[in-house]
């Protein structure tokens, strides 16, 4: 049991519940403990691809974080809230009319490195306090720019409904993007104000919305004691990352914490393997392996 369940997270859930949901699969199936972690928050108001780690696989959660994500998004233009999405207060309206060229047009000068203002209402820490913690008592919250990249982004779809334009884009990113900031950033660039009204997460590092599974379908699968038919192996979530066949004798150097010499490898991290058994994620340089993070299988 060692290795990566996918969910498919319902609008509304935390990215901790969706952890909590599958220890308790984990214990609702009789499979005995594990850590669990996931890969990569995602906003109760955004649903899709949320990668939670069991046992050893915990070990990369880290690189999950890390990993690029995409995201399809929906701007209503004409009225921005507070949180940036649609269960915020209303702070500023705009009368200037947008059309579908118009987001097209601007689009392209936001691919590539850009710096963004994450939102008020993010996790990130204020002074050891939570920002939206100190949003939420009123109090006003100045967020430093951030560096990120946008790698890809696409028109999808537009459409008017109430008098106000709705735009839904596809967007590739790096990891510290907030998609919520990408829409209000988009929005003035044509002159108005908007914020999120849809978002889902459909892929996160390798993994994509083909990997995810329901609620519904993990508790069933936890009843019915064949979680592990829904388990992706620990190697999944290293799929960019080659894999480099061992000895004994050498799987026994690295799991003592010992590097090896002489490997015929290129620099680089490699995924250290005796046989079907993972030894370790381990980098490669001049013929040497070390290990970076060594597995108990």
């Amino acid at each position: 049991m060692h290795g990566w369940i996918i969910l498919d997270k319902p609008l509304g859930l935390g990215s901790t519940q969706g952890v909590s949901a599958v220890k308790r699969a984990l214990r609702d199936g009789k499979y005995g403990k594990y850590k669990v972690g996931h890969g990569g928050t995602l906003d109760p108001l955004a649903t899709g691809v949320l990668p939670v780690a069991i046992g050893e696989a915990t070990k990369l959660a880290g690189r999950m974080l890390d990993s690029d994500k995409v995201y399809d998004f929906t701007i209503c233009f004409g009225v921005e809230t507070d949180t940036l999405d649609a269960e915020g207060k209303e702070t500023a309206r705009s009368d200037t009319s947008v059309d579908h060229a118009d987001v097209e047009d601007v689009l392209v000068d936001f691919i590539g490195p850009i710096q963004q203002v994450p939102p008020a209402y993010s996790a990130l820490k204020v002074d050891g306090e939570r920002a939206y913690d100190l949003a939420r008592a009123g109090e006003t919250v100045e967020l430093k720019k951030r560096d990120v990249t946008i790698h890809d982004l696409r028109f999808q779809e537009w459409w008017n409904e109430d008098g106000l334009q709705y735009a839904t884009l596809t967007a590739h990113v790096s990891k510290g993007t907030y998609i919520r900031s990408l829409a209000r950033d988009i929005a003035h660039a044509v002159g108005s104000v908007g914020h999120v009204t849809y978002l889902r997460r459909i892929k996160a590092g390798p993994f994509t919305l083909e990997h995810a599974i329901s609620l519904d379908k993990l508790t069933d699968a936890a009843k019915e004691r064949r979680l592990e038919e829904l388990i992706l192996p620990l190697r999944a979530g290293l799929d960019d990352i080659p894999a480099l066949s061992l000895t004994p004798d050498q799987a026994g150097l690295l799991r003592s914490g010992q590097q090896v010499i002489g490997a015929a490898a290129d620099d680089g991290l490699v995924f250290a393997m005796l046989d079907d058994v993972p030894v370790a994620l381990a980098e490669v340089q001049s013929g040497i392996v070390r290990v970076v993070r060594g597995f108990n299988l």
